[in-house]
């Protein structure tokens, strides 16, 4: 693995790692104050975050020097990102119908913030 390499690497795979953290917390303390549905909807909203961002990771932890380069794989990445996520909540539509449809949004906007907020702890 090259120095660039690893130099990016590690920093963007903590980042997913905290948003899952901050997910998982928040699924978690759903859970308990509320019902396990709405802890499991919230799990489930913030594991469409949590993926998305891992997807984006995985694309852009190989890091490059060349400017160009960086910006058409950072675009290829939040592609892939929208995809994952629309596809996420088309899969959630469909399959996880008994949802508490509030905590499914909460948690994935609650992991969504704690992606930016990771980015600044970094």
């Amino acid at each position: 693995m090259s120095d660039t390499t690893q130099s990016i690497s590690r920093p963007v795979y903590r980042v997913v790692t905290l948003q899952l953290v901050i997910a998982t917390g928040f699924a978690l303390l759903v859970g308990t104050m509320s019902s396990a549905l709405k802890g499991w909807s919230a799990a489930y909203g913030g594991g469409i975050a949590v993926i998305g961002s891992l997807m984006y990771a995985m694309i852009v932890a190989g890091g490059s020097n060349d400017a160009n380069r960086a910006f058409r794989t950072h675009i290829r990445a939040e592609v892939v990102k929208i995809f994952t996520t629309v596809v996420l909540f088309v899969l959630a539509l469909a399959l996880f119908q008994s949802a508490s449809w509030l905590w499914l949004i909460l948690g994935f906007a609650v992991a969504t913030l704690a992606y930016w907020f990771s980015l600044l702890a970094v």
